[in-house]
């Protein structure tokens, strides 16, 4: 049993003639097929290599970034309650069109007031106008009585003259040039008690002018006060000053509205743009105007054209209400993060699906500002020789 059991091992541990030749063969076709595959593997790295230092290198990628838009928010300038609401959540609307309409009543009054009150001081500047007139005819009434008693009181001293050697020689009593003394003096004191009546008069023009010079003044403060409570009137009716999708709506009818308390928002679906937050060490290449493809998350992955439009003047630490002072205490180093504004160029039937807070990544293609630090470099390095 022994023998038979050794015989048949040393059967099994030989091989044939036959299989000697397929086994050299499988093991050089194995050997060749891991060489395709490295050649293969090898090719794609180099084409990696290559795509990677000429291109890919200078693609800026970030998932910071979220769909904004500049939203107004809608609040009345005057105070109220709200008589009608004339559009509903999510409700698209054009610029200028009536959003809510306040009480207008009281504003309705004042307005009427305000007109009264033009209407009284103009009323009061024609009549001191009027006065004016006539008064200007009583100065020349005056100044005609005053030309004819200067013309009698000048004819009455000549008879005074004429006289006077005609008594000293006897041919005229005394008496008659004692009366025409006396006539000559009493057309003296009518001269002068006329030229007092007219300056009386014309000092009155100045009077009578003030007046119409006040009344004027008046004119323009009530014509100021219905001006102003026109506005107010006209604010009654609440308006979109731009194009976009109602949001937020918190004004209901019958609400006491509040002179600048917030009544809802208007979204400019047309006017969105993408913040994208990029690490400052992602920022040397970038350039206002280079090409960025957005991908948005809510379109299932589908991507968008854009362009950098513009860098923030500091990092978004800097504007938080209470910035880092690092020169206080403990400081680790963080890297920062710089807002960068970027448009988007998309299809009106895109747009529509696009709401402010959607999150997005944003890929820069900076490869057109390649040479920049190059230059930087160099231009540092000849402003360091010109200082030695």
């Amino acid at each position: 049993m022994a023998e038979h059991s050794d015989a048949q091992d040393t059967d099994a541990g030989t091989d044939t003639p036959a299989e000697k030749p397929a086994k050299r063969k499988l093991s050089g076709r194995a050997k060749a097929i891991l060489l395709v595959i490295a050649v293969v593997a090898l090719v794609l790295l180099g084409i990696w290599f290559v795509g990677y230092q000429t291109h890919g290198k200078y693609l800026e990628e970030t998932n910071d970034a979220q769909i904004q838009a500049d939203v107004v928010t809608i609040a009345p300038r005057t105070t109220g309650y709200v008589a009608q609401v004339l559009v509903q959540d999510n409700q698209d609307v054009t610029a200028g069109q009536p959003l809510v309409r306040i009480d207008a009543r009281d504003y309705r009054a004042q307005a009427a007031q305000a007109e009264a009150q033009v209407a009284v001081a103009d009323a009061q500047i024609a009549a001191a106008r009027a006065q004016t007139r006539e008064q200007y005819a009583a100065i020349a009434q005056a100044a005609s009585q005053l030309d004819a008693a200067r013309r009698k009181a000048a004819y009455d001293a000549a008879e005074v003259a004429r006289y006077a050697p005609l008594a000293a020689a006897g041919a005229e009593t005394r008496e008659r040039l004692a009366q025409l003394r006396i006539t000559a003096a009493q057309s003296a004191d009518t001269v002068r008690a006329q030229e007092a009546a007219l300056e009386i008069q014309r000092r009155r023009v100045a009077s009578l002018q003030s007046q119409v010079q006040q009344g004027v003044a008046q004119s323009r403060a009530a014509e100021a006060r219905r001006s102003a409570t026109e506005v107010d009137l006209g604010a009654t009716l609440i308006r979109s000053p731009v194009a976009g999708r109602v949001g937020d709506r918190t004004v209901t009818q019958g609400q006491f509205a509040q002179a600048g308390m917030r009544l809802m928002s208007i979204v400019p679906l047309s006017r969105i743009y993408v913040t994208a937050n990029f690490k400052e060490t992602q920022l040397a290449l970038m350039r206002v105007g280079q090409p960025a493809t957005i991908g948005v998350d809510a379109l299932d992955g589908t991507e968008l054209r854009g362009r950098v439009e513009s860098l923030s003047p500091g990092t978004g630490a800097q504007f938080s209400l209470i910035p880092p002072q690092n020169a206080t205490g403990n400081f680790t180093k963080i890297t920062q993060r710089v807002p960068v504004r970027i448009a988007i160029e998309a299809t009106p039937a895109a747009r529509r699906l696009l709401v402010p807070g959607l999150s997005v990544t944003v890929t820069v293609d900076t490869i057109g500002a390649k040479d920049d630090l190059k230059q930087i470099r160099a231009q540092q390095e000849r402003l360091a020789a010109q200082g030695r």
